[in-house]
């Protein structure tokens, strides 16, 4: 059985390499892209791209609606068909303008890779998303214990998150140098933190709560009064783990490097949010929670764009399509807010009248 075309993995690491240097992006998108294209390989038994044909495209489609996730046992999800379906559409589009391939790939082949127009609706349909309220992060994070130098860091990790809305992966990368206590800031410095899209900005602590800053504050001075810690070490070092007495593999502290990834942090909020009694919401829901108070909190559009900014979002659009999207328990009590606002307004008018109707009266009796 083959396991793999030369001429494929020629074409593919070039366009592999476009996705990075000229459409930029990261490398974990371009592995998501990979895994679509080898998916799709390995249903052609790994024929020639050259020989692609629009019944190929149909076939493919027909494949994934039958595929099983290999985790649950369910039936792929229509967004991640979705997603697949459109890799494949970039990646065949793409190919159309290639030497070698032009002459018998159409731009138009690609678009046989759609999926029906219902079930693209399906797939990009905008759904509740489970955002903690404030009200629950504070919760969880003042239950948490701070005994150990690794409860410590991980209360402080939530507390930060919720302060500044980073994102997982930048929270992993920052150095103590890029915490301004004074200012209540942190520098997003993208020469060393991992930012999204590699950008560079200022974020202010939000307006959260004096303790939550003091959870913060706390941890700096233990790590530079205890710890030894310095400007350019870790703002939160990855666990030390070694040699316990039971002579197994533990935690026996921290070190002085930064995490690789932002797995741990996702367990860390994993295990704080179900000690709390809480549903499990990853460290990035809490933009979600942000943005939410945003919109309760700002009153002028230059209030809000400070906010949004602060998020790291250039455009407010940004930050309305993406997190503003209004619960639908909120969105309940908004309408039915107006609606005793607009039966108030209705009231206001009858006495309005009544008070015109007496006014005229006591006019004519005069």
């Amino acid at each position: 059985m083959k396991k793999h075309h030369p001429k494929n993995e020629r074409i593919k690491r070039r366009y592999f390499d476009y996705l990075k240097e000229a459409k930029r992006m990261d490398v974990s998108s371009i592995d998501m892209a990979a895994a679509a294209i080898a998916g799709f390989e390995q249903w052609a038994n790994y024929r020639d791209f050259a020989g692609f044909h629009i019944e190929q495209a149909k076939g493919f489609k027909a494949y994934l609606a039958k595929q099983r996730n290999a985790k649950t046992g369910r039936p792929l999800s229509k967004a991640t068909i979705h997603s697949r379906l459109m890799t494949l559409k970039a990646f065949v589009f793409w190919l159309a303008g290639q030497p070698g391939y032009r002459s018998r790939i159409s731009y138009a082949d690609a678009d046989y890779f759609n999926p029906s127009a219902n079930d693209s609706r399906i797939a990009t349909a905008r759904r509740d998303k489970k955002v903690p309220t404030l009200e629950q992060v504070r919760r969880v994070i003042f239950a948490m214990p701070a005994g150990s130098d690794v409860e410590k860091r991980d209360r402080a990790i939530v507390a930060f998150t919720l302060l500044t809305g980073a994102r997982d992966n930048a929270v992993a990368s920052f150095r103590l140098k890029h915490v301004d206590l004074a200012a209540r800031s942190v520098f997003q410095d993208a020469r060393d933190v991992r930012t999204k899209g590699r950008k560079t900005f200022t974020t202010f602590f939000f307006p959260i709560g004096e303790d939550v800053e003091a959870v913060l504050a706390e941890w700096i001075d233990h790590l530079k009064s205890k710890l030894w810690f310095g400007t350019d070490d870790p703002l939160f070092p990855a666990t030390k783990v070694a040699l316990t007495n039971a002579g197994l593999f533990g935690a026996v502290g921290l070190s002085r490097d930064h995490w690789k990834n932002a797995s741990a942090i996702r367990r860390i909020f994993k295990s704080a949010f179900e000690a709390a009694g809480l549903p499990y919401a990853n460290p990035h829901s809490l933009r979600n929670t942000l943005v939410m108070l945003g919109l309760q909190r700002c009153r002028t559009p230059e209030e809000f764009k400070a906010w949004s900014q602060n998020l790291g979002h250039e455009q407010v659009l940004t930050t309305f399509t993406s997190y503003g999207t209004v619960a639908t328990s909120r969105q309940a009590e908004i309408i039915t807010g107006l609606k005793e606002e607009a039966a108030g307004a209705d009231r206001a008018g009858d006495d309005f009248e009544q008070l015109a109707a007496l006014v005229e009266r006591m006019r004519k009796k005069a």
